[in-house]
């Protein structure tokens, strides 16, 4: 079943925020916390997650109806590689070197930030590179 695209840019920019303010105030839980949101993400999908459920239930009801819809799968997976960089950022930030946690976590906002205000998803374009490579493999 498809998803609204609002979501997942909605998702994108409370991402930005986050690790705008991990950044600027080198807070681990708060990365730590944006590395569950985006695991809950990637395991149990784009929907589950606690952004999606923050979309669902206060900012698409004030929103007309959707009128664009994309399939779930390439979110999903650009919460995997967020996750990875979140993960990164976190071993950067608790046991060094703290340039990696910077760096994942810079990495991981850009991603974020570009998905938010441009609605150009790295993550999804990687998914479906990866896709294209893996049917020519077969």
């Amino acid at each position: 079943m498809d998803i609204d695209v609002r979501g997942p840019r909605f998702a994108a920019a409370v991402t930005t925020v986050v690790l705008a303010v991990v950044l600027i105030t080198g807070n681990v839980w708060l990365l730590g916390w944006q590395a569950l949101a985006f695991a809950l993400g990637a395991a149990g999908g784009v929907t589950r997650s606690p952004y999606a459920w923050a979309f669902r239930t206060a900012v698409r009801p004030r929103l007309g109806p959707p009128k664009a819809f994309e399939p779930p799968e390439p979110p999903r997976f650009a919460q995997a590689v967020g996750l990875v960089f979140a993960g990164l950022g976190l071993v950067g930030y608790t046991v060094g070197p703290q340039w990696l946690g910077m760096a994942a976590t810079s990495a991981a906002l850009a991603a974020a930030f570009l998905n938010a205000v441009f609605g150009y998803c790295l993550g999804c374009e990687m998914y479906l590179l990866v896709r294209r490579v893996a049917v020519r493999a077969e």
